[in-house]
């Protein structure tokens, strides 16, 4: 579908604000109908289901194998996003392209960056650019459930009614959240110290590397929109071949021609290393499967890890 340029959006926009936000504001509140949610990433509409239950009627913007800091809003999304009742979205840039669209729908209803609940102290700088903070703290399962309480105390202001069953249902997705804590854990223990060097396309996994011990290298910045060079793939081939690192990893909304350079690179050098399996770092999986949720997800990146650097 076409991209959206400034001037047409704003038009459209405006056309649907006018035809269409009345009539989203009528059911604000109401036990009758779900609650309509968007969310921008689908990490995120996987914690609003998990919290909203039979309570919310949730569309995720950005789909398997999408990469949200490229991502331009469609036609489609500012439909869905101007009859929604709340938009939650993650902030600290990582949709950077739709800042103004946020800016124009938080005049009109709840929009919510969940990700900018997390106290400052507890966010990654970003290497490169101080001032900037690591969007990625999906992967640091502890900052995540800020989140999901920024998610539960959104839905819980907008329709009170069903506030005790929103903060039950956030209590039972917390435990779920601590056990996948202790999994990811127990199972990195099978890991060498001296192994647990994680290396992707773009710094997406920072607060994992923090989390739990894991050096972390990228050969992009934390957005994809970053360039690398021949240097910053020398710079991940000698780290292989210094530290006998024998896998690295693709994501599944990144291309592979960065990894596949790293591989070819290492070969040159005497060095074996493969590809040790496609990690989920800005996407989730298909709907409907375990990888579309964000808890199957992690596990699918913890035990592909595992498996390659064991």
């Amino acid at each position: 579908m076409r991209k959206i340029g400034f001037i047409s959006f704003t038009i459209l926009l405006i056309a649907f604000l006018a035809g269409c936000g009345s009539s989203a504001k009528e059911t604000s509140g109401s036990s009758e109908k779900p609650v309509k949610v968007v969310a921008t990433i689908a990490q995120i509409g996987d914690v609003v289901e998990n919290i909203g239950g039979d309570h919310v009627d949730v569309y995720s913007i950005m789909g398997p194998g999408t990469d949200p800091h490229l991502y331009n809003a469609v036609q489609g999304d500012i439909q869905q996003m101007t009859e929604a009742e709340i938009i939650f979205y993650n902030g600290l840039h990582l949709e950077g392209q739709m800042g103004e669209i946020f800016e124009e729908m938080r005049q009109d209803k709840p929009t919510i960056p969940v990700a900018e609940s997390i106290p400052e102290d507890k966010l990654l700088a970003d290497p490169e650019s101080p001032e900037v903070s690591d969007p990625h703290v999906w992967f640091d399962i502890e900052l995540w459930k800020y989140a999901a309480e920024s998610i539960r105390d959104g839905l819980s202001k907008l329709d009170p009614d069903n506030k005790e069953t929103y903060e039950k249902n956030t209590k039972a997705y917390m435990k779920e959240l601590d056990e996948l804590h202790a999994y990811a854990k127990e199972r990195f223990n099978e890991i060498p110290e001296e192994s647990r060097v994680l290396v992707t396309a773009h710094d997406a996994f920072n607060y994992f590397g923090k989390a739990f011990e894991f050096e972390v290298m990228g050969l992009q910045g934390l957005s994809t929109e970053s360039d690398y060079g021949v240097n910053d793939i020398q710079r991940i081939i000698d780290v292989l071949v210094e530290r006998n690192i024998k896998g690295v990893f693709v994501e599944s909304s990144v291309s592979e021609r960065s990894i596949n350079a790293v591989v070819e690179g290492a070969k040159e050098k005497g060095h074996d290393v493969s590809i040790g399996g496609e990690l989920y770092s800005d996407a989730m999986g298909e709907a409907g499967t375990e990888e579309g949720t964000y808890i199957g997800m992690f596990r699918h990146n913890i035990d592909t890890i595992v498996e390659a650097l064991k």
